[in-house]
């Protein structure tokens, strides 16, 4: 497999890939993908590779984090990742170490074609990215890189699933018969656990632990407005499998179509 220069490979104690999550930041994995950590997590027989497409220079940073240069910040969070990684069991981790202004930047070819080598090589059965209606345009612009990579592959080599998760907008809005619901209640030690190592946000003033179980627990029980509770932890995603299957679906047009049939499900 033949990545960037800056990219490092982080390998786990287990050689099975099956599921991949591609996210933007450090801590997006932990914030995105409960289902894929739950499911991998002491299993031999499953293996989730993550991946996080920029390098963490450009990290919010406060308290004693505060004085830190883009370079520092950038190895504290190098380090923060490593140890979510350890503590999830995940297969392996890749950090491609782009800057933001890279992934967002379509004419740079080297962040699509590092995802389509790992496609090629991790050949995964079902893939999480960010969601086309996170408010991150950072997030925006690695899912769309891989929409455009996963397309340059033979579809008979593509995940037969593509998840959009939640980070920064909820999918609570999104129709009942369009939301994926993925049922992670049971697992809050690990769930806290893997987002407990990145002290550089916690200490900085963002909660995204707190905030992320809260989340969780938001949709499980708003989920149903006419029933009890089925789970105490929710994650939401939206499929976004269509935009494999039809290269000619402009993923601009499906997330409007998507905020369409919302914006026609309220209006009375």
């Amino acid at each position: 497999m033949k990545l960037n220069k800056k990219s490092e490979i982080v390998h786990g104690q287990k050689q099975i890939y099956t599921d991949m999550v591609i996210a933007a930041h450090q801590d997006d994995i932990e914030i995105m993908c409960p289902q894929g950590i739950i499911k991998g997590y002491q299993n031999s027989t499953f293996g989730l590779v993550a991946v996080v497409a920029t390098n963490g220079s450009g990290s919010p940073r406060a308290g004693k984090f505060a004085a830190m240069t883009d370079a520092e910040m950038m190895k504290v969070r190098r380090l923060e990742q490593i140890a979510a990684a350890k503590t999830g069991d995940y297969a392996e981790l890749v950090m491609l170490n782009f800057t933001s202004a890279e992934i967002k930047n379509q004419t740079n070819p080297e962040p699509t074609n590092d995802i389509v080598e790992m496609m090629l090589f991790y050949r995964p059965q079902t893939m999480y990215i960010h969601n086309l209606a996170d408010k991150h345009p950072t997030h925006v612009g690695t899912a769309l890189r891989c929409i455009e990579a996963i397309r340059k592959i033979p579809k008979a080599l593509r995940p037969s699933k593509l998840y959009g998760c939640e980070v920064w907008r909820g999918l609570d809005w999104l129709n009942d018969d369009e939301k994926i619901v993925f049922d992670v209640s049971g697992n809050d030690k690990l769930l806290q656990d893997v987002l407990a190592v990145y002290e550089s946000q916690i200490a900085g003033g963002k909660r995204y632990d707190l905030a992320t179980l809260g989340r969780r627990r938001a949709n499980a029980t708003y989920s149903e407005s006419h029933g009890v509770d089925a789970c105490t932890q929710a994650a939401y995603a939206m499929d976004l499998t269509p935009l494999i299957e039809d290269d000619t679906l402009s993923p601009r047009e499906f997330i409007r179509a998507a905020i369409e049939r919302f914006k026609n499900d309220i209006l009375f």
